[in-house]
């Protein structure tokens, strides 16, 4: 309640459970409410996804009819995030007219297809496949107000880097950015230097660590075991 969120959201924040907000929300919802670019080192575990979701969905705009368009981007390293993200989109945005579609790889494109014709406000997506869209004019981004790159640190590991830079000369100039990642390395921050305009800055994790929720075990194989 004493964060600024309308009470659409907030009903289905309590409906799912949680009433107390993590450092990430904390610090992420009021600035990206506030319009600004942020960049933020949160880890999984953190309530991240939660952060730039609830105030991405206040800062939607109704649809008209005739008028419906794609208004926010969020790019994720892999389709079990990209499916977590939107489902936690669905989610939060139980009380408003909005609609999430997630887009991947590995399941039919011509699915995704059928989605993208209806009214969709939020795409969730992983660079690859959000390409071959691209190059087949199956979804339109002239439209966004908002972008996010999800775990960015992921994405520059697996080598994505080209493919953001493709997909960010299909975006409009004026938007909103939210850089989200488990570290603030120096790849990071060239790439936050090329995106975001003045951003401000979130660092709930200290580099390198653990979520105190999470467990981490090693098992040493050898290599004649290890399948």
């Amino acid at each position: 309640d004493e964060l600024p969120l309308a009470s659409p959201i907030l009903n289905a924040v309590l409906e799912l459970g949680f009433d107390t907000p993590t450092q990430i929300q904390q610090e992420a919802i009021p600035m990206i409410l506030g319009g600004h670019d942020v960049m933020a080192a949160a880890q999984t575990g953190t309530g991240k996804t939660a952060g730039f979701t609830l105030p991405i969905l206040q800062r939607l705009q109704k649809p008209s009819s005739g008028s419906r368009r794609i208004q926010v981007l969020i790019l994720t390293p892999t389709r079990e995030l990209a499916a977590q993200v939107a489902e936690s989109g669905r989610d939060y945005g139980d009380h408003l007219p909005f609609k999430t579609t997630a887009i991947f790889g590995g399941v039919s494109i011509n699915t995704q297809i059928s989605k993208l014709k209806k009214d969709t406000d939020v795409v969730v997506a992983t660079p690859g496949r959000l390409l071959d869209h691209i190059e087949r004019n199956t979804v339109d981004l002239s439209g966004i107000d908002v972008l996010v790159l999800d775990e960015a640190d992921r994405m520059l590991d697996m080598g994505f880097i080209r493919d953001i830079r493709k997909i960010l000369k299909k975006l409009p100039n004026k938007r909103q950015n939210l850089l989200f990642s488990a570290t603030f390395s120096n790849e990071i921050r060239r790439l936050a230097a090329d995106l975001l305009t003045k951003p401000e800055e979130v660092e709930v994790t200290p580099r390198n660590t653990a979520v105190e929720r999470v467990r981490q075990i090693v098992y040493l194989v050898d290599r004649q075991r290890k399948r």
